[in-house]
């Protein structure tokens, strides 16, 4: 049922509001991943980071019960997959293996790839300005990230695998955020969210815990998962990367892509490279220099100037 056009220009403000918000919380995804990963692997981290956004999304499930076709089941038990341990194993393995700022900057290529994507393969369309946007937003995190590269300390040093592992999960993550707005053509956005977040959850516990439940059988040496010595700094981290950065920002996300179009959506997500880079920058105890400041402007004009020129048609808005 399609709503009123003036409640449909509020939706679509909102839209843009709840996308811009999900990037600034996404944006602190890398810093509190740090911090945990200075307590356990990259296995546990993902794990108890999803553990805890099941908590906070749980409620939503047990709200909206929902019945599925078996093409919906099918389709969402990929969207799980791709966008829960595929992406954020491969993401934060990345991580492992390069900088806070470098792993940054890759994720300022994923508006152009939403975009391209939602053009090809979701049926959307950008106009010349959108994709200008999309460049300006795309300089301007990578001017944030290399003014912030300047004055790095530490041991840490980017390598190309990182990079390219995180790259690789940006486009994986394509998949997710594709497949999740087919699925909002026909289920709100909260039931998408959460059971998407609940059934990538219940992948990786199998994942983390079958070679464990496994060892009577093989006989293999695991690694248990870190609980007792969890110092509470990173179980803080833990909790907020995973209520904040996953479970709010999934609904947020999911909610906002349902009123306004995938490929216009993907501006915001360059608020994710940015503040990303500027925590790893207050991580490292570097200082922000002068592009920096001019990457900043760039990303939020871009921001700005993508919601007010929205012209073309949005997608139909389901009333709940």
């Amino acid at each position: 049922m399609a709503a009123h056009p003036a409640l449909e220009g509020r939706f679509r403000l909102l839209g843009y509001g709840a996308c811009a918000l999900a990037g600034t919380l996404w944006g602190t995804g890398f810093f509190f991943g740090r911090i945990a990963l200075d307590e356990m692997n990259v296995r546990s981290m993902v794990l108890y980071r999803f553990l805890f956004a099941s908590l906070g999304i749980l409620p939503v499930a047990l709200r909206h019960r929902v019945r599925l076709t078996k093409g919906e089941l099918r389709m969402l038990l990929f969207a799980a997959a791709f966008g829960v341990p595929i992406q954020f194993l491969l993401q934060f393995h990345g991580l492992v293996l390069t900088t806070v700022s470098h792993a940054s900057l890759m994720v300022g290529a994923m508006p152009v790839l939403l975009a391209v994507a939602a053009t090809l393969f979701a049926g959307e369309s950008l106009d010349w300005f959108g994709w200008l946007a999309l460049g300006g937003s795309t300089a301007g995190a990578a001017l944030v990230v290399l003014g912030g590269s300047h004055a790095a300390a530490g041991n840490e040093t980017p390598s190309l695998t990182g990079d390219l592992l995180v790259i690789v999960s940006l486009i994986i993550a394509l998949a997710w955020i594709l497949l999740s707005k087919k699925l909002m053509e026909t289920h709100s956005p909260p039931v998408v969210s959460a059971y998407t977040i609940l059934a990538g959850t219940a992948m990786l516990a199998l994942w983390d815990f079958a070679p464990w439940l496994l060892t009577p059988l093989t006989h293999a040496s695991i690694e248990p998962i870190p609980f007792a010595h969890v110092n509470l700094r990173a179980w803080a981290a833990l909790a907020i990367s995973g209520l904040f950065c996953t479970a709010a920002t999934t609904l947020l996300w999911n909610w906002g892509i349902h009123h306004v179009p995938a490929s216009r959506a993907g501006v915001f997500l360059n608020i994710e490279p940015a503040l990303g880079a500027v925590l790893g920058v207050e991580l490292l105890g570097e200082r922000l220099g002068p592009y920096a400041w001019m990457g900043g402007a760039l990303i939020v004009g871009a921001a700005v100037a993508m919601t007010l020129h929205s012209r073309e048609p949005e997608p139909a808005v389901i009333l709940e």
